[in-house]
């Protein structure tokens, strides 16, 4: 049964396309596939001069691989400087960014953590020109780095670094995180933990986790030296399995050519090189079920840290 909501949204959506493109959009026999990227092209075209001198940057502007856990890329709050169907556009370029599964859970997020002014509160940058073969989209605000690159950034992930986080009912949340739409994720990372040998979750289970420190977070090592954590490489195959399912749910809110992507890269990496490890002295409740861990190899970075609420920095790359 379709919810007014989303029958609203749906009219939404087909008026702003009708209104930027005109009606061979809404012709099913005529219209291109619409996807995050062509939306990002729509988006550019729709943009005002004024508008792109705020918003728009040359491909390899520095600002393009910059990320942080609260930030705005640009002064232009979405709520304020966009029309109304541009700001439409954005939101379904944001969407169509996450699984179907995901995505009105993880905007939802978004529109809670960013206060009163919500999804409008957060800004967005263009580098390059959308509708080329090099461009990136980058969307940030509290809790929230996305990307949409239509592979212009050779072998990385969702076109680079992004973050994710959510503070659910309140800054310092309860040990089992009620509401927290990614807490889920450290579940699972647990029960890989809990199936470890006592040996193995000696070796996994360390003192104090990697600082946030804005885009030197997700800095790679580029080798296994540093590493920390107990390697996948020394699981049992059925150990290995549970790892390989931590890692699908990590990428489960993620539209699936992104998720493919990444997973792609992780394994061509040599998953077997990678660590994983647990974080005792940031147990939220102090009851072992660990709230800050981390998957990482000379090549990813995949760090959520629980506590006292959920930020996680994520970066892969060939």
């Amino acid at each position: 049964m379709t919810t007014p909501e989303l029958s609203r949204r749906t009219f939404v959506r087909s008026a702003t396309a009708a209104t930027i493109l005109g009606p061979n959009l809404i012709n099913a026999n005529t219209a291109p596939r619409t996807t995050s990227e062509t939306l990002v092209t729509q988006l550019y075209k729709s943009l005002k001069d004024e508008q792109k001198k705020s918003v728009c940057f040359d491909f390899n502007h520095p600002l393009r691989s910059e990320i942080n856990n609260n930030w705005h890329i640009t002064k232009p709050r979405i709520g304020q400087f966009f029309s109304k169907d541009q700001q439409d556009l954005i939101r379904q370029i944001f969407l169509g960014l996450h699984s179907e599964e995901y995505a009105e859970s993880v905007l939802g997020q978004v529109e809670h953590d960013n206060g009163k002014q919500g999804f409008g509160g957060c800004s967005i940058a263009l580098f390059g020109k959308p509708g080329s073969s090099t461009f990136e989209f980058v969307f940030t605000g509290r809790h929230v780095t996305r990307r949409c690159d239509g592979n212009s950034v050779e072998g990385a992930a969702f076109g680079g670094p992004i973050f994710y986080g959510h503070s659910a009912r309140s800054f310092y949340e309860k040990p089992h995180h009620p509401d927290n739409i990614y807490w889920y994720q450290a579940l699972r990372a647990n029960e890989l933990y809990q199936a470890l040998d006592g040996k193995q979750q000696e070796t996994a289970l360390k003192a104090q986790p990697r600082g946030e420190r804005k885009t030197k977070t997700v800095e790679l090592k580029g080798s296994t030296d540093g590493l920390e954590g107990l390697p996948i490489g020394d699981l049992s195959n059925d150990q290995k399995e549970l790892a390989h399912k931590v890692m699908a749910d990590l990428l489960a809110p993620f539209r699936k050519i992104d998720a493919d992507e990444a997973m792609k890269l992780v394994l061509a990496n040599d998953f077997d090189t990678h660590r994983i490890a647990y974080y005792k002295n940031h147990d939220v409740g102090e009851d072992k079920v660990w709230d800050t861990w981390q998957i990482e190899g000379p090549n990813m970075v995949w760090h959520f840290r629980g506590d006292p609420h959920v930020h996680t920095w994520v970066h892969i790359r060939a």
